[in-house]
Order: structure tokens, then sequence, then C-alpha cells
């Protein structure tokens, strides 16, 4: 099962990835882990990625896919693989294919989490974090016990700037732009799920569908 999970920032991508991770035993491969994994080793790719991040440039779409072509060979991707936040772009997608008629593989499905702006800010602008420990709160759906503090410690919770409502926004219409295309060149093989329903719901409606 070789799926490509795409979704807004903060729309439940990491919580549906983790069900279907346990469910069809197949590996989330996300292009950030892989970069900081190539780089950490120190190899030829990893070399030639870190380079182009001291320049404050962005890795190529060649050199992630070389290591995207090393990843599925990898033992854990011998049932599949979900792609989280890859491709994103067009040409992302197109040497996406390439690189998987070369392997002699395909993608089966592309499932697109759906949840509507105002729904993502709030969910995202509600987040509460303790730097120390990386406990994370929701001021309505996992408030802590006392407003603006840590259950264990006591001490004061913080929004990361990836939280704050503009930067959501700034997030969310970068995501519009880059995914509308996506979905109509997989058109064939999309399923669009409704996020704002419950997790077991959606997780539900995502199973029945790939079965």
């Amino acid at each position: 099962m070789k799926l490509i999970l795409l979704g807004p920032p903060g729309g439940g991508k990491g919580t549906q990835s983790k069900f279907l991770m346990d469910e069809f035993n197949i590996p989330q491969i996300s292009t950030g882990d892989m970069l900081r994994s190539h780089v950490k080793n120190n190899t030829l790719l990893g070399i030639k990625a870190k380079e182009a991040m001291n320049k404050g440039e962005l890795v190529n779409d060649v050199l992630i896919l070389e290591m995207m072509k090393l990843r599925f060979n990898d033992p854990d991707c011998i049932n599949g693989f979900i792609l989280d936040g890859f491709p994103r772009t067009i040409g992302q997608a197109e040497g996406l294919d390439k690189l998987l008629i070369e392997i002699n593989q395909k993608i089966d499905h592309v499932i697109i989490i759906q949840v509507d702006d105002d729904q993502i800010v709030k969910r995202m602008s509600g987040r509460r974090l303790h730097p120390k420990s990386g406990r994370v709160y929701h001021i309505k759906y996992n408030p802590p016990k006392n407003i603006g503090k840590d259950d264990l410690t006591n001490e004061d919770l913080i929004i990361r700037d990836d939280d704050k409502e503009e930067t959501v926004r700034n997030r969310l219409e970068v995501y519009h732009a880059q995914t509308k295309p996506l979905i109509d060149y997989y058109k064939n093989n999309v399923f669009k799920v409704d996020g704002k329903k419950p997790i077991e719901m959606v997780k539900n409606n995502i199973f029945n569908y790939l079965k």
C-alpha cells in the first residue's frame, strides 16, 4: 500500500499516519526526517544537501528524489509507505512519478484530509507548549490545570511562533496554492475525507475506503 497523505498544517495528518502505519505495517516517510538523517550520517547526499542548506538555499528536488530512491529500498518499505509532505508541487509529483516508474512501483491512493482554515487557526492558535519538556496543551481540547502553567512544574507555557494566527494563515495560503494543482494532478486516485469530524471517525472513513 503506497499512499500520499495531503492536508493542511494542523489538519491531523500525523495522527492519521500513525493509525495507517500500525494497520498496514508501513513507514511514514517525511522528507525532513530523511534530510536530517543524511546530514547527520554525513552521506554523499547529506553533504550535498548541507552545502545548499548552509547557503540558505532549498535542497533541490533531484537530491530529495535520490534520497527517496534509497529509502524505498529499505526493508521496512516492503509493504509500502506513506509519503507525508511530499510532493508539494507539480514538479515534485512528476519527478516522483519518474522515480516510481524506474523502480517499477506506483502510488495506490492519495488521501486528502480537508479542514477549513478557521478551524485550523482555532486548533493551532490554542496550542500551548512547555519549552523544557515539550509537553503540549490546548486551551480548549487539553487545557492545563492552571491557565498558562505547566501541570508538573507550574512553569509558564508559551505559544510557538508556528502556532500564531498570522503564521498559520500564511502557511495555509502556501498550502492552498501548492495543493490544489496536486489534487487535479492526482484526480483519478484522490480520496477526500472530512478532517473536522472526530479523530476516530476520520480514521474509520479512511480505513473503509482503503479496504
